[in-house]
């Protein structure tokens, strides 16, 4: 049995939760979310907390136990508090701006990078080298982040690139000269 799967999600006191046969909705205030329901779990909502437990003894309701109880705290998490991921730009002249939902990139190519902002997704650029990533899904806001990351990774030996904040680099000696 899974440990994390055992604990009750709690809910909030704004957050709203409407379960059926088919699909599991959360309402908060910062938006809705929904996913459909597994045939491998039992998803219950007493008074303030849901508790997810699996449908039968076989190894997929197992596997399928504890992963709906944090995709259904995600959802109750994005939508009373929401997500972010922050980014920093490293290296001369890279910078970025926002433009209507739009992100604009100037990370060293001939041309600048433009990442459209799906449904539900906030970017915000704080200064020039800064950008946060928001919204009230956790994989959507996770993925964008690693889209923009992917748009120009960081690299061994300068350092220069798109980076988590806080994420750590290992740096690569160059080659060494001829004596």
């Amino acid at each position: 049995m899974s440990r994390i799967g055992k604990i009750p999600v709690s809910i909030p006191e704004k957050v709203s939760v409407t379960i059926d046969s088919k699909s599991i909705s959360i309402k908060g205030p910062k938006g809705e979310l929904q996913t459909p329901n597994s045939e491998f779990v039992t998803i219950k909502q007493e008074e303030n907390c849901i508790k997810v437990s699996p449908s039968g003894n076989s190894r997929k309701s197992k596997e399928f136990f504890g992963m709906y109880r944090a995709m259904v705290q995600n959802m109750v998490q994005g939508v009373s508090v929401g997500f972010e991921k922050k980014l920093e730009l490293k290296g001369v002249g890279y910078r970025s701006q926002v433009q209507g939902t739009d992100l604009i990139l100037n990370v060293g190519y001939s041309h600048q990078v433009k990442i459209p902002a799906p449904a539900g997704i906030k970017f915000l650029a704080e200064g020039n080298t800064n950008i946060t990533v928001s919204g009230i899904d956790k994989q959507l806001v996770g993925q964008i982040a690693a889209d923009i990351r992917s748009s120009r990774p960081p690299e061994p030996y300068n350092g220069k690139g798109i980076t988590y904040q806080g994420e750590i680099i290992r740096r690569k000696a160059g080659k060494t000269g001829k004596k």
